[in-house]
């Protein structure tokens, strides 16, 4: 009869917000390595922009910048601390106006009104690891921008880590961000 011997148990070091900016202070990423993002505890490297994502930030930019006035603060590939082992970088959010403009710390969930995706290559990740992040935060809207279908996926009411409230919109319809008052054209977003 043969025996088993049991392996010793593997445990993931997983990284703080702290601690992800001390590496970055003593030059542990490499200079091409500006593009990252702390996702429950684990760095990970962002892809690369591409011209119609770029574009399309480019748009959603010009939509808000004319469209808000003094209602929100315009962030775009800004991080958002969601807690002590998470700081994505989303493409856009609209954040409440503050008169310091986050310069004394990155926003929470609760400053953020609508935070939006803008996916091509990442359209699985958004989904899959972003978007329940998101909702165990208590971001309150999400918007990911599919370029792929040309459509705009909305996400409201989170609850449970998941939201609660999910529409597809096409390029004929408008949409009206819950938290402020804006109504945009989808095609305007998709270009």
């Amino acid at each position: 009869m043969a025996t088993q011997v049991a392996s010793p148990p593997v445990y993931r070091r997983l990284f703080n917000v702290d601690d992800y900016y001390r590496m970055a202070e003593v030059g542990i990423f490499a200079p091409g390595e500006r593009r990252l993002e702390l996702i429950e505890g684990e760095i990970f490297k962002m892809s690369p922009i591409g011209t119609k994502h770029a574009s399309c930030i480019t748009r959603l930019t010009a939509i808000f910048g004319d469209g808000l006035k003094d209602a929100a603060q315009v962030s775009i590939q800004n991080p958002v601390r969601l807690d002590d082992l998470s700081e994505p970088e989303p493409d856009v959010m609209l954040l409440k106006p503050r008169k310091d403009f986050y310069s004394e710390a990155h926003p929470s969930p609760t400053d953020v009104l609508l935070l939006i995706e803008v996916s091509d290559t990442t359209l699985y990740y958004d989904r899959k690891v972003k978007l329940p992040l998101y909702a165990r935060s208590g971001i309150a809207e999400v918007w990911i921008v599919n370029l792929k279908k040309k459509v705009v996926e909305l996400y409201r009411k989170p609850k449970h880590g998941k939201y609660q409230e999910a529409k597809t919109a096409t390029a004929k319809e408008m949409l009206k961000p819950q938290l402020v008052n804006l109504s945009i054209a989808v095609k305007e977003i998709l270009g």
